[in-house]
């Protein structure tokens, strides 16, 4: 990618992020293999109701230099074709019983369904490739039960690697063939899911009409640590069946896939802000780190936390500051990618370090991390630079916060009076501990 185009580029979405964020994302996803960017599954709503925003989205993708690869389904038009067809939708187990006559209209729909992507892909300029079969070599799942249904036992990529060779997207229909040539209906999360699992990628992006995962107040959930939250978000009851059953397929899919693999769930429109933002705008979904908890420095790698504070604060750590700091609580996850380091000062913590690597921020991982020191200390006061890129975050969790010419202090669970008057009195004759 050109300079001139990298710089437009970062033009276009400075209204949603920082020029240094978008450059950051730009740099990481370049060094990603072209194959292992990202696959996009795209629902057959999302191509009845939204074609165009998609079709703008991966036209931003290409110009930006990077090539995702699509997988679809047709669910709805399916749905109004056989009605219109005379033949009665039959499900099993949530998959769609097939038979002959159901598998003339699936073919029919899906290469209908894949055409009118690649036209509009085309006609929009951005270069894309129909493959509505030879990706997924199948077998029956069980006649008797779902009929013509297959499962997935083989990934053939040649015809996505000529495709993304002469870098235009490929555009794969959810059809399936055995070895011999019968044609199978493949579910398209399934055949999504075998996709991703063969090409490992740095992405997966489901587009749906919700924008994200919703909680009980029907407000979507920005980010989910399974790590540290999954046992407790599949006991929520608002989490219906097939919410909970995508979050269970979620997590099993990423406990196959590298530990930097990340799924995120968003609208077609909301595509770019997602993946070059800090504050995306649907779900986040990552594997994820455990999150250490320790009260004493010789059970920490001094070394890989003092390079974690430098990196993520860009400036040196005092050299005695091990020895002259004693340490309440520190947050450490398992990788040594985001810290939080809490001391006590009268009875109350205080936040002394919260630092995020760079290769983790926008993945969630501080947020985890910060959830997780926060369940278990209900009164915390600390204090931020003025200018400080994270104070917008510090606002949404504290319940009060004083300026001054130098800090913003802020703290939350402090009741009395006398505790936030020695809280803000400390954050300013507190030394600093960062040099530079």
């Amino acid at each position: 990618m050109s300079q001139e185009l990298r710089s437009t580029i970062v033009r276009l979405l400075s209204n949603m992020a920082s020029a240094k964020e978008i450059q950051q994302y730009l740099k990481r996803f370049s060094q990603v293999d072209a194959a292992r960017f990202a696959v996009v599954k795209v629902g057959g709503a999302i191509l009845r109701d939204d074609l165009d925003a998609l079709v703008s989205s991966l036209a931003f993708l290409q110009q930006v230099g990077l090539t995702p690869i699509v997988v679809h389904g047709a669910g709805p038009q399916l749905d109004e074709e056989m009605h219109k067809a005379g033949i009665e939708k039959e499900t099993r187990d949530g998959l769609r019983v097939t038979t002959p006559d159901v598998l003339r209209v699936v073919r029919r729909v899906c290469q209908q369904e894949n055409l009118n992507l690649v036209e509009a892909l085309q006609a929009a300029g951005v270069r894309a490739t129909s493959i509505t079969s030879g990706v997924f070599e199948s077998e029956l799942l069980s006649r008797r039960k779902y009929g013509l249904v297959g499962k997935v036992v083989e990934v053939h990529l040649s015809g996505i690697e000529a495709a993304m060779h002469a870098q235009s997207i490929p555009v794969i229909g959810s059809l399936g063939e055995t070895r011999d040539g019968q044609i199978l209906n493949i579910n398209a999360d399934w055949a999504a899911n075998e996709l991703v699992k063969r090409l490992q990628p740095y992405k997966i992006i489901f587009l749906t009409g919700t924008g994200g995962l919703l909680n009980g107040e029907g407000r979507v959930i920005d980010s989910i640590n399974l790590s540290t939250e999954y046992d407790e978000l599949t006991k929520q009851p608002w989490l219906h069946s097939g919410m909970k059953v995508k979050i269970e397929q979620i997590h099993d899919l990423l406990m196959q896939l590298p530990p930097s693999s990340s799924v995120s769930i968003t609208r077609p429109d909301e595509l770019a802000k997602e993946l070059f933002t800090h504050r995306g705008s649907g779900t986040l979904v990552r594997r994820g780190e455990r999150i250490r908890r320790v009260t004493r420095w010789d059970k920490l790698d001094l070394t890989k936390l003092t390079t974690l504070i430098e990196s993520g604060f860009g400036r040196k750590l005092a050299p005695d500051y091990f020895e002259t700091t004693k340490p309440y609580k520190v947050y450490v996850s398992e990788h040594y990618r985001a810290a939080l380091i809490l001391t006590k000062e009268k009875g109350i913590a205080y936040l002394d370090k919260f630092a995020v690597s760079d290769d983790a921020q926008g993945e969630g991982l501080g947020r985890a991390a910060w959830s997780v020191m926060r369940a278990e200390n209900p009164k915390l006061f600390w204090r931020s630079r003025n200018g400080n890129a994270i104070n917008d975050f510090y606002y949404s969790e504290a319940e009060g916060c004083i300026k001054d010419a130098r800090w913003h202090v802020f703290w939350y669970g402090l009741e009395s009076f006398n505790d936030v008057k020695f809280s803000i009195e400390h954050c300013r004759v507190r030394p600093p501990s960062l040099k530079g």
